[in-house]
């Protein structure tokens, strides 16, 4: 699979890619393959089981809802996130759901269970869904799993080769010295190796038309953020901070030298207080991640002179790049790696694109991605109450200055470092495979016990 940078930066919806955009994926891929199979007119009854982390802190990530909401042909990327809400209460009221050009059939909280303790093999992040007819005879039964930043594969493609019938792409790359080989060998910046892979789906106008729209939901994220106060869902009371530090910073006189960096922590919570919400936001890589990416590209087009909308998309590309090297060699997912692979990872692409189009050389966004990285090494997923509050919105304006700090290290240095981008991800690899599962999304260590609830 030769993975896009539009992979690496979907539109989506909130709290969680892997436990929410995930979820409601794999469910309309099943009733999807329901009808391709011939079977959706026979349905009568369909079970949803969810496993592992998703079982753990699906409830506070609203993997319950997503489900109902892919079942009902909701997708990710086009759900009213005004009107869904509505619609699962309408089913858990009615106890019954309308199957997507397909029957109407009984469902009711029997029909969704999450396991607590149980997993299936594939990944952290299991899903089990099954069909039956009138006299209850099995019509089919299929597992998913949500791998991270939304990417949902089934039973068989977990452990199957790598599809050859994707189309070959000019430059193509899995790990950071493959993309800066490739950068030496054309003198090409990482941001053109990139737009030249995407070439093989897309005209230059398309790739620059997406990017910007994916910049446009970015921005607009960040403004509902920054206009809305009140307190967040999921019975933790965490009151909204990102309005009252906007009126404060609006108000402020100029003169404050680190200003730019309040404004950057900003973006970042504003973006991750409406993915708390369930709002719309971008998969960056993951939605827990969400706000790194958007809160320095803001950054950008704020405080740099000269920047403009062909900046933006090369940001973009390059943060894809490096993106695609994290996700084909590590991990994005909270539930296999812990937070070192959201927003380690995050803060790895945000480096990288700001080093890029602030005339970093393919070496230095190279550095500026591992110095993100490696200082995010071990970093634990432990949201309290299994929702994407604690300590998650603090933890992106944290990521995000230090993703700034990473690219302006990397171009005061040549490039030349001691640990690569490669090496760090194998270690991000090696300590999640190390880290006990109630450090990684399961919500059973770290803040979420030592932390009351109220």
């Amino acid at each position: 699979m030769t993975l896009s940078v539009f992979d690496m930066f979907s539109i989506g919806v909130g709290p969680s890619s892997s436990h929410t955009v995930g979820p409601m994926r794999a469910a309309l891929m099943f009733v999807e393959s329901l009808a391709a199979e011939g079977h959706l007119d026979r349905t009568t009854r369909v079970r949803a089981e969810l496993y592992g982390s998703l079982g753990a802190t699906g409830r506070g990530h609203g993997s319950d809802h997503a489900v109902i909401l892919g079942l009902c042909g909701e997708r990710p990327e086009t759900v009213d996130t005004d009107a869904a809400p509505g619609i699962v209460d309408a089913v858990r009221s009615q106890r019954r759901l309308r199957l997507p050009g397909g029957p109407e059939i009984d469902f009711d909280e029997t029909d969704l269970v999450l396991h607590l303790r149980e997993s299936l093999p594939g990944h952290p992040n299991g899903m089990r869904f099954r069909a039956v007819d009138g006299t209850n005879t099995p019509l089919s039964e299929r597992v998913y799993y949500s791998v991270g930043g939304g990417f949902v594969h089934d039973e068989s493609a977990v452990s199957a080769p790598v599809s050859t019938t994707e189309p070959a792409v000019p430059h193509p790359f899995r790990t950071a010295d493959d993309l800066l080989a490739r950068c030496r060998a054309h003198d090409l910046p990482v941001s053109a190796v990139m737009r030249a892979n995407e070439r093989v789906r897309r005209t230059d106008a398309e790739i620059d038309a997406g990017l910007l729209r994916i910049w446009q939901v970015m921005a607009d994220c960040v403004r509902r953020g920054c206009e809305r106060d009140g307190v967040l869902p999921g019975g933790l009371f965490v009151p909204r901070r990102a309005k009252t530090l906007y009126d404060k910073l609006i108000a402020e006189k100029a003169g404050d030298p680190l200003a730019a960096m309040d404004w950057v922590s900003l973006y970042a919570m504003a973006v991750n207080e409406e993915n708390a919400a369930g709002g719309r936001v971008v998969t960056a890589p993951t939605n827990g991640a969400a706000g790194i990416v958007p809160a320095v590209l803001h950054y950008y087009r704020r405080f740099v002179p000269g920047a403009d909308d062909a900046g933006t998309v090369r940001f973009l590309l390059t943060a894809g790049a490096i993106g695609v090297v994290l996700k084909e060699t590590g991990s994005i997912s909270g539930a296999e790696v812990g937070c070192q692979g959201e927003v380690g990872s995050a803060s790895a692409m945000a480096a990288a694109g700001l080093t890029e189009v602030l005339g970093g050389s393919p070496e230095q966004v190279e550095n500026a991605a591992e110095i993100g990285l490696e200082h995010h090494l071990g970093l634990t997923c432990d949201p309290i109450g299994g929702l994407v509050q604690i300590p998650c919105i603090e933890r992106n304006a944290v990521a995000a200055v230090q993703a700034i700090n990473a690219a302006r290290i990397a171009l005061r240095g040549n490039g030349v470092h001691v640990v690569s981008l490669d090496k760090a991800i194998k270690t991000m690899r090696a300590t999640g495979a190390d880290m006990s599962d109630k450090y990684k999304e399961t919500s059973r260590g770290g803040l979420a016990v030592n932390v009351i609830e109220c």
